[in-house]
């Protein structure tokens, strides 16, 4: 019985254009994704917001922003459940390929529309809405354009192969490759025999990546755990007379 050939084997037949997509750039996005974030926060850390502008516009703020946040969570947690968990998994735990497809096909569309959607009307009121507009940075216009391209070519690569089309199982090819790159074992040859919208989603995820540390994206990374155990802020009342009612708890007024 033949031993199946190593990743090395694989790597040489891929070629040396896949090499540079499929062994090469993964690392080079993935050390400028860690790296960067380290040096982001170790020398700006009064840059690490999202800049918010909600004090300019709200009424398009209050559509776009909640259907592009929960788009893009749902869109993540896919992510994550494809690439991630392998489908021997899933199938030893009772989930069947075909349910699973379906799952993945509704569920995945149906956030691909919300995020694009969502980030289509964020778009139009930076566009249209004037201080919002000057507020926008070059930085701020690149993250948008590659925002849009990755989550467009994977909303298109899903409908075009699992919609339209007869159905392609990325979790044969994209996410053996995916784990590859983790195990320090890749596998550019998974990757060739991927459709070509999968192949450009992959890349441009991956360049989405490297340029996150430097864009407001860097907030997803955050949470403002600090405020639940930092004191209260102590307000002074320059009123002499402050009412007959007790004050609430953290309100009591203090000496001068």
């Amino acid at each position: 019985m033949t031993a199946p050939p190593q990743p090395l084997t694989l790597a040489a037949e891929a070629g040396t254009g896949a090499i540079l997509l499929w062994v090469a750039l993964p690392y080079v996005c993935l050390a400028v994704f860690v790296l960067g974030h380290i040096w982001r926060y170790r020398y700006d850390k009064f840059g690490w917001t999202t800049r918010s502008s909600q004090l300019y516009e709200r009424r398009l703020l209050r559509i776009g922003s909640p259907l592009f946040h929960f788009g893009i969570l749902v869109v993540l947690l896919g992510h994550i459940g494809g690439l991630v968990i392998p489908k021997s998994w899933t199938e030893a735990v009772g989930i069947s390929e075909h349910t699973y497809h379906i799952g993945a096909v509704v569920l995945g569309t149906i956030a691909g529309v919300a995020t694009l959607g969502g980030l289509a009307i964020l778009i139009y009121r930076r566009r249209t809405v004037g201080p919002v507009f000057s507020a926008t940075t070059r930085n701020d216009k690149a993250m948008y354009v590659s925002l849009t391209v990755t989550i467009g070519l994977g909303l298109a690569a899903t409908v075009a192969a699992n919609v339209v089309g007869g159905g392609y199982d990325y979790r044969e090819t994209i996410s053996p490759w995916f784990r590859s790159i983790f195990y320090l074992q890749p596998d550019p040859g998974l990757m060739t025999e991927a459709p070509v919208l999968f192949q450009l989603h992959a890349i441009s995820a991956q360049l989405l990546f490297a340029a996150w540390p430097f864009t407001r994206l860097v907030h997803m990374l955050t949470a403002p755990l600090g405020y639940l155990t930092r004191p209260y802020i102590v307000y002074r009342s320059r009123d002499t007379q402050l009412g007959a009612r007790a004050p609430h708890r953290g309100w009591e007024r203090t000496g001068s």
